[in-house]
């Protein structure tokens, strides 16, 4: 049996998530995946065609494997829902080393068309444009990476501790919302900003 026949798609994706934990998304090469899988190099693209393929395959399959990004319930507030939805993309990022990178730059394929319609419908019924509705959903998307992104990129546990706490007395208010955000709760403050970005949107809305 060739090593073309015996390797599987979701073999591939699963053995690259795990590298992806153990080395980043920097040292994650095919020649590396195809090291841990027992296969030569060329093997692997048989099922995908370069590695930036294989980068979004395994975004995909984060999501999915997340259940992040569901269609949206028609009875459920719009609201509601797209906060629900960009705290379970946090989640999903947050899982994975690089998770953050990994999704960064990617593009919806022809298999999220339609979920993404699905989502435009509810926003539309709410009161959006098209236009408006998809900026609204692009920005969550682009909002929930970047603060993974600066999530993950902290390069010690102990770095925030080593910041430079601001003077209170010469800086009331900086202090004040710094230790509110800076020393507070990483998922309490993801929600607050999240759900600041939606009230906005509200606001546009009206």
């Amino acid at each position: 049996m060739t090593d073309r026949a015996r390797l599987h798609r979701d073999d591939v994706l699963r053995a690259a998530l795990e590298l992806l934990n153990e080395v980043g998304i920097d040292a994650l090469t095919t020649r590396r995946l195809a090291e841990r899988l027992g296969v030569q190099s060329p093997t692997l693209y048989w099922h995908f065609e370069s590695r930036a393929a294989l980068l979004d395959a395994m975004s995909a399959a984060v999501m999915l494997e997340s259940r992040a990004r569901l269609s949206p319930d028609p009875q459920q507030p719009w609201q509601d829902w797209l906060m629900a939805d960009g705290l379970s993309f946090r989640r999903a990022l947050l899982a994975y080393r690089d998770g953050a990178r990994l999704h960064a730059g990617t593009r919806p394929g022809k298999a999220q068309h339609e979920p993404i319609e699905a989502r435009l419908r509810m926003l539309h019924a709410a009161g959006f444009t098209p236009v408006a509705a998809t900026t609204l959903l692009m920005s969550v998307g682009r909002f929930v990476v970047g603060w993974v992104l600066e999530e993950q990129s902290i390069q010690q546990p102990d770095a925030l501790a080593a910041a430079a706490i601001p003077d209170a007395t010469q800086y009331p208010l900086l202090a004040e919302g710094w230790a509110a955000t800076v020393g507070g709760d990483a998922d309490l403050l993801f929600e607050r900003a999240l759900r600041l970005l939606l009230d906005g949107a509200q606001a546009r809305r009206r």
